[in-house]
């Protein structure tokens, strides 16, 4: 099983991404707008999926909340964005976090219900004012504890409905003044303690997912995707995150460089798994080819994080749990 999650191309498993998956078998795949349109339709994709990939493989979806949300109306349940909740928590802390709990576990059941292992929430970044909108709503708001409160209680509703959580973007993306999607962001020398803070209150947590950003006071050359100082000396150091660490995806704009190569340097750097996610065959293909086997502690990482869901995971009532939501935001 190759130390990657990749994307596929549309909403059906083509022939030649079978068989690329059979010959160079991913340790998961991660669905995007493009693969989604009905409940009918994204079954059946889960189960050819499923049909391929190792029993071992995860699925992963980006399911925050808000505007970044693939399991959209009218087939699944819409949830707020976290500034909502951290709206609510600065106006009453215990309704807030409540709040958070259940937003975490309707999203965990609408993604477990659907097929999903893992969700890309929640977003741990600080809401910094003047910085790059491309976090904003995303962060539930700018106190350090506020965030670390409320990301954990949403990882914690999802672990309930047996769906694993991955912290982003670790250390911290919000102080970053570009998107990371088109351009490298620099984080000038400064104290970043702040943004330290709600990952190391959430280290526990089975997934992290790394930030293309470069700290300046960290490593002057490279983004902590590709910084052993940054992966090894920050991340698993002070933060003492011991998880699976995801790269975040290779193909966005502040990374230069072929996807196969950049995935070398991310697992090199510390990254457990690297994630590409345009689901383009030629470059997915290549990837795949190049890149290692999973570690075998990364792949004691992956086993502990379907663990905990499993042991974490208790019945819940969907409908009752939406009503007390929809409650406490009104």
């Amino acid at each position: 099983m190759r130390a990657a999650v990749v994307g596929i191309s549309g909403p059906g498993l083509t022939p030649e991404e079978r068989a690329l998956f059979t010959r160079h078998p991913p340790a998961g795949v991660i669905l995007f707008a493009r693969n989604v349109q009905d409940r009918v339709q994204l079954a059946s994709l889960v189960a050819a999926l499923r049909a391929v990939l190792p029993s071992e493989a995860v699925l992963m979806v980006d399911q925050e909340g808000g505007r970044v949300a693939r399991l959209q109306p009218p087939h699944w349940r819409a949830h707020p964005a976290a500034a909502a909740l951290g709206a609510l928590f600065a106006h009453d802390r215990d309704a807030g976090e409540m709040a958070a709990w259940l937003t975490g576990a309707l999203i965990g059941l609408d993604c477990r219900a659907a097929g999903f292992d893992v969700a890309c929430a929640p977003v741990l970044d600080l809401r910094v004012p003047g910085a790059h909108d491309v976090i904003g709503d995303r962060a539930f708001a700018a106190d350090p504890d506020a965030v670390g409160r409320l990301g954990g209680q949403v990882a914690a509703g999802l672990l309930a409905a047996g769906v694993q959580p991955v912290i982003k973007h670790i250390p911290g993306h919000g102080r970053a003044r570009a998107d990371s999607h088109l351009e490298l962001p620099r984080v000038p020398d400064e104290d970043l303690a702040d943004d330290l803070a709600p990952f190391a209150g959430n280290a526990h947590m089975p997934w992290a997912m790394t930030a293309h950003v470069l700290y300046e006071s960290w490593d002057p050359a490279l983004p902590a995707t590709l910084s052993p100082a940054v992966l090894g000396g920050v991340v698993r150091g002070r933060i003492g995150f011991q998880g699976v660490l995801v790269s975040d995806d290779l193909a966005m704009g502040a990374l230069a460089g072929a996807p196969a190569v950049l995935a070398g340097q991310a697992l090199q750097a510390g990254c457990d798994l690297v994630l590409h996610c345009t689901g383009r065959l030629a470059e997915t293909a290549p990837l795949l080819a190049g890149c290692p086997e999973v570690t075998q502690a990364a792949a004691v990482r992956l086993q502990a994080g379907q663990a905990l869901a499993a042991r974490s995971r208790v019945p819940l009532d969907e409908t009752r749990l939406a009503e007390a939501r929809d409650r406490l935001l009104a």
